[in-house]
């Protein structure tokens, strides 16, 4: 259980509303809520008069893998390593953005945060959420994973604005099967332009085979002057940005 958790726990077991537990503490009902949603986390003060009123231990506060109110830490909560790797259970006590400055844990929540399920600005782990996400599963505005979804993502499976993987699919979408408004790759389908050995799109520049809607050239890739001025012609002014970004990598 989380801190949050066990503090919802706690007061619901001792007949507390979160109103009621605010004005024992000297905080408002938005910071219990808060803290019990694992959105902002309580000062040491008020952890300490917490484990006073509910007759309970720091470590059970503040250690999810502790059940125990005393902080004895039950014999089954010792697993064994996972893929070789023992994850040991450590949160800084520096707070930024609210989150603790890092955390490394099963289920990590941290500015940095390092687990098999990890959420934070920066995240590392099987299932990894934040600004900068690298795992399994990754989610963030930069993405790197086997399967990762981001603003930019970079992955086996690649969703994003900008998407680089074996199969990606995106504004710009840049690998072997490449699905998307703009794309590049051995299969190449574009809703307005497509680059590859077999390309498929509105505007199709394809080295064994292309189908274009408007224009379309089986050959040489690297002759793509007619295909860049053509998408000034025939994609909308609002992927401006894509189309610039479509003809610099590929010029």
């Amino acid at each position: 259980m989380t801190l949050g958790e066990k503090i919802a726990d706690q007061r619901k077991a001792h007949h507390y509303t979160q109103e009621q537990l605010a004005e024992i503490l000297g905080v408002t009902r938005q910071s219990i809520s808060k803290w019990e949603s694992d959105l902002a986390y309580p000062e040491t003060e008020k952890l300490i008069r917490m484990g006073t009123l509910f007759d309970c231990s720091m470590d059970y506060l503040l250690k999810e893998e502790i059940t125990d109110k005393d902080g004895n830490a039950p014999a089954e909560s010792v697993r064994p390593p996972i893929w070789g790797i023992q994850i040991k259970e450590k949160k800084s006590e520096k707070m930024v953005l609210g989150l603790p400055l890092y955390h490394v844990g099963k289920n990590a929540k941290g500015f940095i945060a390092i687990g098999l399920r990890a959420r934070g600005v920066i995240s590392i782990g099987l299932l990894s959420m934040g600004v900068l996400s690298l795992g399994v599963l990754s989610v963030g505005l930069l993405a790197l994973g086997a399967l990762a979804l981001g603003a930019l993502a970079i992955g086996s499976i690649a969703v994003g604005l900008l998407a680089l993987g074996a199969i990606s699919i995106g504004i710009v979408s840049i690998g072997a099967a490449a699905i998307g408004c703009f794309s590049f790759g051995a299969a190449a389908v574009g809703k307005y332009a497509a680059i590859g050995d077999s390309a498929e799109g509105l505007l199709a520049l394809g080295k064994t085979t292309a189908h274009g809607k408007v224009f379309e050239h089986v050959g040489d890739i690297n002759d793509r002057a007619q295909l860049f001025e053509l998408l000034q012609q025939h994609t909308p002014a609002a992927l401006q940005w894509a189309k610039d970004l479509f003809a610099a990598i590929f010029r």
